[in-house]
């Protein structure tokens, strides 16, 4: 059975800031990005129109996830936070459970050895009734 998927977006402008995470405008997009990244389980960085991004959204509601995804402004990028050996930030990047997992590559190599299903569960994004190994 299919889910029913709602898209909604959340835009709160202040004068002389339009950015879509512009929430507090006391906040940096530094502790704006950590603190979506804190309260939510799965979280997508995007650029406006990336086709990666699309890929990553459709794997994971296939798995039955549906994950925050938040547009960022050129400029904002570079406040996504990095692994560390990581020498720059990529768009998009996922993370999951707080940590940051990668791009679509990551994903895609997570769901192929088949480490994407646990991660998930363990981040509270996705709840099995039946477990994996029955």
């Amino acid at each position: 059975m299919q889910g029913v998927q709602h898209q909604v977006r959340l835009q709160l402008n202040t004068s002389g800031n339009t950015s879509p995470l512009a929430i507090d405008v006391s906040e940096s997009a530094e502790v704006r990005i950590q603190r979506l990244i804190t309260e939510n389980p799965v979280v997508i960085f995007s650029r406006t129109s990336c086709c990666m991004c699309h890929v990553m959204k459709n794997l994971l509601h296939t798995i039955g996830v549906y994950p925050t995804v938040i547009e960022l402004d050129e400029d904002e990028i570079a406040a996504i936070p990095l692994n560390s050996g990581e020498d720059s930030g990529e768009s998009p990047a996922l993370f999951i459970g707080g940590t940051r997992v990668g791009g679509l590559e990551s994903l895609v190599g997570l769901h192929l050895s088949n480490r994407l299903v646990p991660l998930l569960v363990d981040a509270g994004a996705l709840s099995l009734a039946v477990p994996l190994w029955v």
